[in-house]
């Protein structure tokens, strides 16, 4: 058990550094009163497991070159300024395989409105136990 904790900590065992700024995250309770509010709702991907955000377009999990096209083939359409915030949720930001994928995903199809909603926990935790909108 000691072993696996200590291959825990070695370089290249969790995820590689965080691609976003801290500007470029936007807090659940902002999204959730835009939701609320319906005013300036920006195009909400979910790129993990589920889709749980009202108004959240799944794309499902972009891990692989399957997903990456399907979010590729979702943004097709979008304006490269428009705002768009995607999340995951299925685990801390640190482990997630979903987030940075998208991210540079977005960087590459030179999108400048995008954020990253700050779930660093889980979508439960930082979003549903909060009680902000869900929909189910």
């Amino acid at each position: 058990m000691l072993f696996l904790f200590m291959l825990a900590g070695l370089p290249g065992w969790s995820q590689a550094a965080e691609n976003w700024t801290s500007k470029q995250l936007i807090e659940p309770a902002a999204l959730a009163k835009m939701i609320t509010d319906k005013r300036d709702v920006p195009v909400i991907i979910s790129v993990g497991p589920g889709a749980p955000i009202p108004g959240s377009v799944n794309v499902g999990m972009v891990n692989n070159a399957e997903g990456i096209g399907k979010l590729k083939k979702e943004l097709a359409g979008v304006s490269k300024q428009a705002g768009i915030v995607i999340y995951c949720g299925c685990c801390p930001f640190e482990h997630c395989p979903n987030v940075r994928p998208a991210i540079d995903m977005l960087k590459q199809m030179q999108f400048t409105g995008y954020q990253l909603l700050n779930i660093p926990n889980n979508i439960k935790k930082d979003w549903i136990d909060k009680g902000y909108p869900t929909t189910n």
